[in-house]
């Protein structure tokens, strides 16, 4: 593989749910060497990031992926938003991805990653639950999971869960997206 992907995150539990679930996409895969993220401490200071990183990042053959939580906006709106501050790279080397609205959105549309993440609490049979059948349509992920499982924390959750989600199989299809996406841009690389 010519360079490595570069991922700009929103935020550290982001960074933590890559390190669990990119050696499961792509086996062998260890980070610096393969990868690297930049998180960032939220929305605003990865958005006043993207343009500064991309105009000035100089090693050949690297990709980027801007992974970012929608937080309940208008989707394409916020694609194009963050397209024209990625204006400074070529678009087949940024991928751009949504997360529909949180992370945990993405935890909750796997159940047996949950529940495999948290064996000490019965997670199991919620998944019959309507609401959470379409996981993207609940906004407030995050809320949902801390009533499952009082205590949780984003990033220590984002460690726990990650590693065991399936990669072909998760109600929220930004997750499938994502996963797609990822592959496809680095097929570019090689």
């Amino acid at each position: 593989m010519r360079g490595r992907v570069v991922f700009l995150l929103e935020e550290q539990s982001m960074h933590n749910a890559l390190q669990g679930l990119l050696p499961r996409i792509f086996p062998g895969w260890q980070e610096y060497t393969h990868w690297v993220a930049v998180p960032h401490q939220g929305k605003s200071d990865l958005e006043r990031s993207i343009p500064r990183k991309l105009k000035s990042w100089r090693a050949p053959g690297d990709r980027f992926v801007i992974l970012r939580d929608n937080d309940g906006g208008d989707c394409m709106a916020l694609k194009a938003r963050l397209r024209e501050l990625a204006r400074h790279k070529p678009s087949e080397y940024v991928l751009i991805r949504i997360v529909m609205h949180h992370l945990e959105t993405w935890f909750l549309g796997d159940f047996d990653a949950l529940a495999s993440g948290y064996p000490e609490h019965d997670l199991t049979t919620l998944r019959q639950r309507a609401k959470f059948r379409e996981p993207e349509r609940l906004t407030n992920a995050s809320e949902e999971i801390e009533k499952l499982i009082p205590g949780y924390r984003k990033t220590a959750g984002a460690t726990r869960i990650a590693p065991h989600l399936n990669l072909a199989r998760n109600a929220a299809p930004s997750f499938g997206v994502f996963v797609d996406g990822l592959r496809t841009l680095t097929a570019t690389m090689r």
